[in-house]
């Protein structure tokens, strides 16, 4: 069947390219138009514009084309690297002559500055060019090792699309020089291993090249990890086959299991496979917001990491303990959330089980889509589930906007998505992601073609035998129960005619984990239906004009936390279909705050169509308790002899917050009996 690789021995799925899945309509089809038509070339421009961001500038710098010192942060190679990633998706779905040239031109610029061994860092690179003292690797939080990743994935994919080896070259140069260090300096590499993307990238470049001393550098990049002695931040305190709770840095951990997931589909390791089916459990069953959101904490310390005190480091952006989720200081970064989907499209891809595509789903649809706003043009590197007025302290974020800012003041409360931030891993990761997200609607196995996502897919997979199976889907999904699959081509494997009826592929629909009462008809004829969580099987005889139709009720669910998430103690959240609801003070009736807004038990949602900035969603109403006011100043004060009130309120998708400008907004809500 038509694959992007020819490898994964040992995965029961394979991953479609752009040749055999599109989302060619519907709700994520409008996602892929305004990613192409608004947030790729809007973050281009601002990392080519010298004024914003020394993205460009400090590659140009390091080739002796400009004068100056490199500006910008450590990593932000690699942030190109991914904004590059996304221009190519884009190459590879909506051909665009100057797009490519202009693609290629940049390949070329990137080679050129590339040392003879395979190390590319502009800052040290500057620094050389200046005659300053510079060593690769001198400090781990230089980044290099994740550049260099970022570097190799976007080489692969340009050969991929274009057939051009410009940037599949310096690939090749890249994981040399990790080879050299693998074998030659292997403290240097496994202190320096953060924000693992190589882990990835070396898979990738075996896929596309068969070269198995690329497999054999994944293999050694886990045994210079457990050789050394590291911390919780990095996830290197342990060998990863001791490892039984995630810890740390919520972006590295979710990268260095997906390229932990990515070896194993290659080398069969099923132990290793079974510590990742651990891990993926210790952060979905007990760490994992009901947004998809991945990392709560802004600063923590390792759960587990000694029983001293004074030997538990500090960790940054991390995940916490088991149900230790706040709402109004989640952090969550939109990173972090990505590689979750990184490491679940793995995990599906390796078993076949219909629970990843469940998570997958969970954060595209809510945290993935609330990172950038409905225009596709600004960006959250933070998502958290609430948002209030007056807080007394700070929330850090990394959104300055000029290359080079006086002081900025104090963070306001506002917590605003942004066009540029200055630490700007995350705008390029969410282009890149939504760019290829067409790789995750669907895949093919040995039990047929899987579909995995639902929002609008056109579909075409082949077997080398002559079978096809070519589908369109038509749906409003999330927002209607309805979707319909039409046959636009089919053919048996016993003849090549695109007209040929057979036995082709089977057909697998994902059943989602979050639904209940679904139904299956081929042509108006029942089918079964497999379990909540599972792929429903259809093998028949297919015709082409075949129409499947799958429905899957959405009723507004009340849903309830963990009894030790304290936070959401008494509290419950809404949700609709796949897609997570909150409130916010703009569809508040005048007078009423946030904290006073409560959901009394048996309420009734109406989804209706709304509109915010400009976008169509559909949203809920109902009637809501209005609770007495709560204390202003005082820290504890005697709750007002008050009746309850009614309030009509509105809410919308979790993803559609903050698009009309600065307010309160609140995904859990006190619940009224």
């Amino acid at each position: 069947m038509t694959a992007t690789t020819a490898t994964r021995a040992h995965a029961r799925l394979r991953p479609l390219g752009a040749d055999s899945a599109r989302w060619a309509s519907g709700f994520w089809g409008d996602i892929h138009d305004r990613t192409r038509d608004v947030t790729i070339p809007q973050i281009w421009s601002s990392l080519s514009d010298p004024a914003i961001s020394a993205g460009l500038t400090n590659f140009r710098i390091a080739a002796g084309l400009e004068s100056g010192e490199h500006a910008g942060p450590p990593f932000m190679d690699g942030d190109f690297y991914k904004w590059l990633e996304a221009a190519i998706a884009r190459l590879e779905t909506d051909p665009d002559p100057a797009l490519a040239a202009r693609i290629e031109q940049i390949a070329q610029l990137i080679a050129s500055v590339q040392r003879d061994d395979g190390y590319l860092h502009t800052p040290t690179i500057i620094a050389s060019r200046h005659h300053e003292d510079a060593i690769a690797l001198a400090d781990r939080f230089n980044f290099e090792t994740y550049n260099l990743g970022h570097l190799i994935t976007a080489g692969v994919r340009h050969y991929e699309v274009t057939g051009s080896t410009t940037l599949l070259d310096a690939a090749r140069k890249a994981a040399g020089f990790l080879e050299d260090l693998a074998t030659n300096k292997p403290l240097e590499l496994a202190r320096s291993a953060i924000c693992p993307s190589h882990y990835m990238a070396v898979i990738d470049l075996y896929r596309a090249t068969g070269d198995e001393q690329y497999l054999r550098l994944s293999e050694a990049f886990i045994r210079v990890r457990d050789d050394f002695e590291g911390g919780d931040d990095n996830q290197d305190r342990l060998p990863v086959r001791e490892q039984t709770v995630v810890a740390g840095h919520a972006v590295r951990a979710n990268y260095l299991y997906a390229g932990l997931a990515d070896l194993i589909a290659e080398n069969g390791d099923h132990e290793l496979e079974a510590v990742l089916e651990r891990l993926w459990h210790d952060v979905v069953d007990t760490k994992l917001y009901i947004t998809g959101g991945a990392g709560a904490l802004y600063d923590g310390a390792s759960p587990a990491g000694s029983p001293w005190q004074d030997q538990i480091s500090r960790v940054h952006q991390a995940y916490g303990r088991s149900y230790q989720l706040p709402h109004t200081t989640a952090h969550n970064e939109s990173c972090a959330n990505i590689g979750l989907i990184l490491w679940g499209e793995r995990m599906l891809s390796l078993t076949g089980d219909a629970k990843y595509a469940d998570v997958i789903e969970q954060v595209a649809f809510n945290s993935l889509l609330a990172s950038i706003s409905l225009a596709g043009s600004e960006y959250f590197y933070t998502n958290p589930l609430r948002q209030v007025r007056d807080l007394p302290y700070p929330l850090r974020r990394p959104g300055d906007t000029a290359l080079h800012p006086t002081p900025p003041p104090p963070p306001s409360d506002e917590r605003l998505r942004e066009p540029y931030l200055s630490c700007f891993c995350c705008p390029p990761n969410i282009a890149r992601t939504l760019a290829r997200f067409h790789e995750r609607a669907a895949s093919v196995g040995e039990g047929g073609l899987y579909v995995h996502l639902y929002g609008g897919s056109a579909l075409d997979v082949a077997t080398e035998d002559g079978g096809r199976l070519a589908l369109r889907e038509d749906s409003d999904y999330p927002w209607s129960e309805r979707i319909a699959f039409t046959v636009t081509d089919a053919s048996s494997r016993s003849s090549l005619s695109a007209s040929a009826a057979g036995r082709a592929i089977p057909l697998q629909l994902r059943i989602p984990g979050w639904s209940s009462g679904a139904t299956l008809t081929v042509n108006g004829e029942p089918v079964a239906v497999s379990e909540p969580g599972s792929y429903a099987r259809i093998e028949r005889e297919w015709q082409q004009g075949d129409l499947i139709e799958l429905t899957l009720p959405m009723p507004a669910r009340v849903l309830r936390a963990h009894r030790l998430a304290e936070e959401a103690t008494n509290q419950v959240a809404v949700r609709r279909g796949p897609v997570v609801y909150c409130v916010e003070s703009a569809d508040l009736p005048d007078g009423v705050v946030l904290e006073q807004v409560a959901l009394r038990r048996g309420a009734r949602f109406t989804p209706t169509d709304a509109e915010i900035a400009g976008h169509r969603v559909v949203a809920l109403e109902t009637e809501a308790v209005v609770l007495p006011g709560t204390a202003e100043t005082a820290l504890y004060d005697d709750v007002a002899d008050a009746d309850l009130a009614p309030a009509p309120v509105r809410l919308v998708p979790y993803f559609a917050w903050g698009n009309r400008g600065a307010g309160e907004m609140s995904v859990w809500l006190p619940l009224v009996w």
